[in-house]
């Protein structure tokens, strides 16, 4: 299909906008109906839309499918961090969401390395039959997932305890006595986000999220202008750089691991824990991101730079994005423990939101400024923002005790007890 690179750009502004949607569907319906069929159900619709992609007849049946693409694939992304909640203590979670989150890294900077490879040999096409023959191994896979929900779970019992047996027929787990219904979760799951989101602990970390998630799908426009556009390499070398950011993103998981090692040694010892005990990856990521972003912004400016250089800063540039990504998930989860999916979901789809507009803008933004000067801008950015995990750390546990929605005290295994319940909802 012959279009614009600005147009080619609306694939992947479809599909993050389709993206936005998909938490305030599939969350509430995972909750109400369980995990395990809502993967099931929508993987499967993803793996059906990927094949009207693959074989489109035109430019408006390839949007239609990417935007129908994202909106399903936002439930294994957005309810994942729910099936690993059921499965693991808070500490142990830790370690889980780490894979979880580099594989997500790993995933969308690996994705133009192949395509780029593939569109030297093949047609665009061939990365959507490639997605397909993904896909396809992942529903097989995903049919070994049990239920996880406790509450699906226990409702599950219920039920064949009152087939079995009669002497239990009026036998209710305590989930089928809760007389909410799916409207009302719904309800919830569209109004409570935006409470939340105003919440200055919220609001300050969705700025931040969205500033480096924006980034984050910049990159993958920036690396063909400086090694394509200003190096002259072909389409497929020149994304080999982006190998760099799956480096880093496994650096920031090794450091992650670490600190979760640091942190779970003080549980043990019988230390009291705060929300704020999350914040250290996110203080190192919040420092790290604005000189890397200077490094690699005037090492990619100037050709007579060696490649390898602005590579390396690519790679503790996604580092860094990873510390600050992961660190802040911890510590909203923390902060506001039984609203912590509302609160994920706010800035979701905030932060998707302001993704979606990188494709349509980066390329003009770095031929008008060039790539030292366009760099500078998110660097100087970064630099405004490199304080907020250290006003927490500082003031975090004020900001929650004025809080409507936060989390105000501690136990010594790691949760962390949430604020009575009032009026939210």
């Amino acid at each position: 299909m012959h279009v614009s690179n600005e147009v080619a750009g609306l694939v992947t502004t479809l599909f993050l906008l389709g993206y936005c949607m998909g938490p305030l569907v599939w969350a509430p319906l995972s909750e109400y109906y369980g995990r395990r069929w809502v993967f099931y159900i929508t993987f499967s619709l993803y793996l059906s839309f990927n094949f009207l992609c693959a074989f489109t007849p035109n430019f408006a049946g390839l949007l239609t499918g990417r935007f129908l693409t994202g909106m399903f694939a936002a439930s294994a992304l957005s309810n994942a961090p729910g099936l690993v909640a059921d499965m693991w203590s808070p500490v142990e979670r830790g370690n889980a969401m780490i894979l979880f989150i580099v594989a997500t890294f790993a995933g969308p900077a690996l994705g133009p390395v192949v395509a780029g490879f593939l569109e030297l040999k093949k047609t665009w096409r061939w990365t959507f039959y490639v997605l397909l023959w993904l896909a396809g191994a992942t529903e097989v896979l995903l049919l070994t997932i049990p239920e996880t929900l406790p509450a699906a779970v226990l409702r599950k019992k219920a039920r064949q305890t009152r087939r079995l047996n009669s002497e239990y027929s009026q036998l209710l787990a305590s989930t089928e006595m809760d007389r909410r219904g799916l409207a009302s979760l719904f309800n919830t799951a569209w109004t409570r986000p935006w409470g939340i989101l105003v919440d200055p602990i919220s609001f300050l970390v969705a700025i931040f999220y969205s500033v480096v998630y924006t980034l984050l799908y910049m990159l993958f426009d920036i690396y063909p202008i400086v090694f394509q556009q200003q190096r002259r390499w072909n389409v497929g070398i020149g994304e080999l750089p982006l190998i760099g950011v799956v480096i880093g993103a496994c650096i920031g998981g090794l450091i992650l691991y670490l600190l979760s090692i640091k942190l779970r040694n003080k549980i043990e010892s019988g230390h009291h824990v705060t929300p704020e005990d999350r914040l250290p990856a996110a203080m190192v990521g919040g420092v790290l991101f604005p000189i890397t972003m200077f490094w690699f912004a005037w090492t990619a400016e100037f050709n007579s730079i060696h490649w390898i250089v602005p590579t390396i800063a690519g790679t503790f540039l996604a580092t860094s994005i990873l510390l600050i990504f992961v660190g802040f998930i911890n510590y909203l989860v923390d902060v506001y423990t039984a609203y912590a999916a509302s609160a994920m979901a706010a800035n979701t789809i905030l932060r998707s939101a302001c993704a979606a507009a990188a494709p349509l803008f980066t390329q003009y933004m770095f031929d008008a400024v060039g790539v030292g000067g366009g760099g500078s801008l998110i660097g100087g950015v970064a630099v405004l923002l490199a304080p907020i995990p250290f006003i927490f750390s500082r003031y975090g546990e004020e900001m929650r005790r004025r809080s409507n929605f936060a989390t105000t005290t501690t136990r010594t295994d790691g949760r962390v007890a949430p604020r009575d319940e009032k009026s939210h909802g």
